[in-house]
């Protein structure tokens, strides 16, 4: 999944021959999850119609500031644009263009919502070759660089004179990408490696009985999510679940046992930074697995368990420098079990979960928790979603981490 995805993105479009392109370019936004709005110069339409560009993007396209052909004409609000983006990206940016942005020029909507917008602004530069070169659209550069605005540097190719060398417009797919890696460059968590279990395991008894628990995996997978957000990659291992998802930072490894989850995380434990184990491994399964389905005789039947192996403990005994997540179910006494659990894990932080706060626990989209740091501090949060509770767990692990 790109990190453009549910992202605003406004496209400008300048009057250069390279406009035929933008047609691909709202494709490939569109096609990255993102919502698209075009806002063109007038000049801009003698080279692609804003039928074609409101075909694709399912969205009006601005060119005016009114609505000319309208009996009942109402203002395009260039404010509400430019509020209204996520990123403001110029394809193609024309030589005049960025003269104006530069110097405040403000005489058509495009400019006067680039003036208004507070979002990034990423600019894709195409002119011919000497205009590229002239020292005038050199300090057209200079300037944009120098309010913060992106360029996206040009390419060398065949230009619509005919000549071959640099100003040619980035191609599409190069804009998305220049795009989607400088968003993730500037992510928190850009070069991390977290491991996270999620669900539940299912300890068998035959081929077809198990022992398990109630887990959806939902705040585990919600976790995964948040953390590829800002730029981390993920390695979820997770028990038996319906959860799904896709994103392209997030490596999914199912698993079924507490031994097998045990064996995975394990495999990657040395490798993370971050490891987070919020799957509601089980304490205990069979001592013996029938190979056959147990036939029922009996009025009374008994199982022998054994313990299963802990699985966050035994991470926290061989951990360098890894900061260490644990989470904690628990019907009483719950502050004292969960720092007594967070010192005899060697945890960095854990999640305390009360399956007596309504809201909270298993097979529900929210949930109510306190973190509890190895410092004994303790933040009570609201009750909240699974995932503005997972945004907020990696908020703190930033913040202790310094990640």
């Amino acid at each position: 999944m790109s990190v453009l995805k549910d992202k605003n993105i406004l496209l400008g479009i300048t009057a250069g021959i390279a406009a035929y392109k933008s047609a691909s370019l709202v494709r490939l936004f569109i096609k990255a999850g993102a919502s698209v709005k075009v806002v063109m110069t007038p000049a801009s339409k003698d080279f692609i119609t804003p039928l074609t560009l409101s075909t694709l993007s399912k969205n009006p396209v601005y060119s005016s500031f009114v609505d000319e052909e309208d009996d009942n004409q109402v203002w395009n609000n260039h404010v509400d644009l430019g509020l209204w983006a996520d990123y403001f990206v110029i394809a193609p940016a024309t030589a005049n263009t960025m003269a104006k942005m530069a110097n405040g020029v403000c005489d058509n909507i495009l400019l006067a919502t680039y003036l208004s917008a507070k979002c990034p602004v990423y600019f894709a530069p195409a002119m011919d070759l000497d205009m590229y070169k002239h020292q005038s659209t050199k300090t057209s550069f200079e300037k944009l660089i120098s309010f913060g605005d992106k360029m996206i540097p040009a390419g060398t190719g065949e230009l619509a004179s005919g000549l071959v060398g640099e100003g040619r417009m980035a191609e599409p797919e190069d804009i998305i990408a220049f795009i989607e890696n400088d968003i993730l460059d500037q992510l928190p968590l850009r070069g991390k490696m977290i491991l996270i279990t999620a669900g539940p395991t299912y300890e068998a008894i035959d081929p077809v009985r198990f022992i398990g628990n109630h887990s959806s995996g939902k705040m585990g997978f919600e976790i995964a999510y948040a953390a590829a957000n800002l730029g981390a990659e993920v390695t979820l291992v997770t028990g038996p679940t319906h959860q799904k998802i896709n994103h392209s930072l997030v490596a999914v490894k199912p698993v079924v046992s507490a031994e097998e989850m045990y064996n995975e995380v394990h495999e990657h434990y040395n490798t993370s930074d971050i490891a987070i184990l919020s799957a509601a491994v089980a304490d205990y399964k069979p001592k013996i697995v029938a190979q056959q389905k147990i036939k029922k005789k009996e009025s009374t039947f008994s199982i022998e368990l054994e313990k299963t192996k802990d699985i966050l403990k035994s991470l926290g005994e061989i951990k360098t420098n890894q900061f260490l997540v644990g989470f904690a179910l628990e019907t009483d006494n719950e502050l004292e079990h969960a720092k007594g659990k967070l010192k005899s894990k060697n945890l960095d932080l854990i999640v305390l979960n009360s399956l007596r706060d309504k809201g909270a626990g298993f097979g529900v989209s929210t949930n109510k928790v306190t973190f509890i740091t190895a410092s004994n501090e303790v933040i009570h949060q609201e009750l909240k979603s699974k995932s503005e509770v997972a945004k907020d767990l990696m908020k703190q692990i930033i913040k202790q981490s310094n990640a």
